[in-house]
């Protein structure tokens, strides 16, 4: 039973995990700091891919918070 208790006081591979959330965590975070950043250059690129103004429309950073208004 103790050789168990240091086996598993020993092991690290939760860390791994830990790891990989506070990485998701900290780019979701950028993600949000800097989405008109990102909005305007994926709208950029839409542009110069395509001529349609519906395409681009659909990736507005204007319209996409007028769809997301938080309702009190």
């Amino acid at each position: 039973m103790k050789r168990f208790l240091k086996s598993f006081l020993s092991e690290e591979d939760g860390m791994g995990t830990v790891e990989i959330v506070v990485i998701v965590a900290v780019l979701v975070g950028i993600a949000l700091i800097f989405r008109d950043a990102i909005i305007k250059f994926v709208t950029d690129i839409l542009r110069s891919a395509f001529d349609d103004k519906s395409i681009i429309n659909d990736v507005d950073s204007g319209s996409i918070r007028a769809n997301n208004k938080i309702i009190n």
